[in-house]
């Protein structure tokens, strides 16, 4: 078997086979397939797609290039969430915690912030001393101990992915609808799952700006998982503003104890409440979607989800003292708003720029290694429809360094544009697909 020759045969639109695409991963896994080969094979993917078997081929192969996790000593319902990325997406920092303290095993493998968008393990590592980098013996102990693990993924956990995934990145393919949803599967059916909630985000802010291409990719994953055994659900969300109240990695932890609190802004709440019980009726822990929303907020009421949190950052070796004392979160030289301009409605939000503007602060990565500070960001004050005065904060902005405030500033009065009438507010949730 050449390479060049399955190069030509997906250029040309034909159909590959099983034996196939196994010899594409593996040989690229091991290093005996070039990048420049597998660039014009990923390219002509981008042009051509697959089919759903090709699909499943290649995933399958993903999933298999390394070490498979074996969750089969734990004996409760082991389910995950994946969201596709937006600005201000810090659901998963609540959601794991109040779904582990209904006594289902959350294996959470989770990624890091990569342009306009935040990763979940950059937020965790703004607590100090929180070890995301966990052995496969740490992982499963710790589920077996208190039923939730945040943590990265490991060299030998689906390597093909992980230098895929990097080629993509510099080959303009990554906005592919088979090469995101192998991506994404092949990670999470490497967990060793019973079921999997998808949070695909579409809007302005998404990765998948366009409803269609939200609603296929959803299906497309569902339609991976199903052909695994695996329960699988989809919500779609709207990322046509930020979600919740602040953007940006300490912040967005200091907003998850708000949550857990039961004090969280409205919008990002209900959303983590939603697909919590969405969670919980996965794990076959509540029938109908009603008792599932009450047992999810009676977590969030009596403590418990907090106290699961608490774990969480114990046995990953964070300082747990930011549980009871959250404002040591807040720790920028200086926090400045950014006024409004002008009068009148909210009626369009660039939710992209507001990521861009929070990476320009310090608080993102425009490739991967680019150093972090855990500390910038920004609280959002006016949101779609709001009513705004001229020299009013639209946002305040959490800095260290006056220069780079000054380009996040012109960059947030860029993405906000202020009408005389109000415009037709997105719902949180468009569609849920089964």
């Amino acid at each position: 078997m050449r390479m060049y020759d399955l190069i030509l045969k997906k250029r040309n639109k034909q159909k590959l086979t099983k034996e196939e695409i196994e010899f594409i991963i593996s040989g690229y896994t091991k290093g005996d397939i070039p990048d420049y080969q597998i660039s014009a094979f990923l390219m002509a993917v981008y042009f051509n797609g697959m089919d759903s078997e090709e699909l499943l081929y290649l995933t399958q192969s993903m999933t298999f290039s390394g070490k498979v996790f074996d969750l089969s000593s734990i004996d409760k319902p082991k389910i995950d969430k994946h969201s596709t990325g937006g600005v201000g997406d810090g659901v998963s920092l609540s959601l794991a915690p109040i779904v582990a303290s209904c006594d289902i095993c959350v294996p959470m493998i989770s990624g890091r912030a990569l342009g306009h968008t935040g990763g979940t393990l950059d937020k965790l590592e703004s607590i100090p001393g929180f070890r995301v980098v966990l052995s496969e013996e740490e992982f499963i102990n710790q589920l077996k101990k208190i039923g939730v693990v945040i943590a990265s993924q490991t060299e030998n956990f689906v390597p093909a992915d992980k230098k895929l995934y990097a080629l993509r990145d510099t080959t303009a393919t990554v906005d592919s609808i088979p090469l995101i949803a192998s991506s994404i599967m092949s990670k999470k059916l490497a967990e060793d799952i019973d079921g999997l909630l998808l949070d695909v985000k579409t809007g302005n802010g998404a990765f998948m700006e366009k409803m269609d291409d939200a609603v296929k990719l959803a299906k497309t994953m569902i339609d991976i998982g199903k052909k695994f055994g695996k329960k699988v659900a989809a919500l779609i969300t709207d990322m046509n503003q930020p979600l919740g109240e602040y953007i940006g990695n300490a912040l967005e932890i200091y907003q998850t104890i708000k949550i857990l609190n039961n004090e969280g802004p409205k919008d990002i709440t209900e959303l983590v409440i939603i697909e919590s019980a969405k969670m919980l009726q996965l794990a076959g822990i509540e029938k109908n979607f009603v008792s599932a929303k009450k047992k999810v907020i009676n977590q969030i009421v009596s403590g418990k989800a907090l106290q699961k949190f608490k774990e969480l950052i114990e046995f990953q070796h964070g300082d747990t003292k930011l549980i009871d004392k959250p404002k040591i979160l807040l720790q920028t030289k200086y926090c400045e708003p950014v006024l409004s301009q002008t009068e009148g409605y909210v009626s369009f939000i660039n939710t992209k720029l507001v990521g861009i503007a929070c990476c320009v602060l310090g608080g993102g990565r425009q490739k991967l290694g680019d150093k972090i500070d855990y500390s910038v960001g920004m609280k959002i004050v006016k949101k779609l429809n709001d009513y705004v005065e001229k020299g009013e904060p639209l946002v305040y902005i959490y800095f260290n360094d006056k220069q780079k405030f000054e380009q996040a500033k012109n960059i947030v009065l860029n993405a906000y544009k202020i009408s005389s009438k109000k415009t037709v507010k997105p719902k949180l949730i468009h569609k849920e697909i089964c």
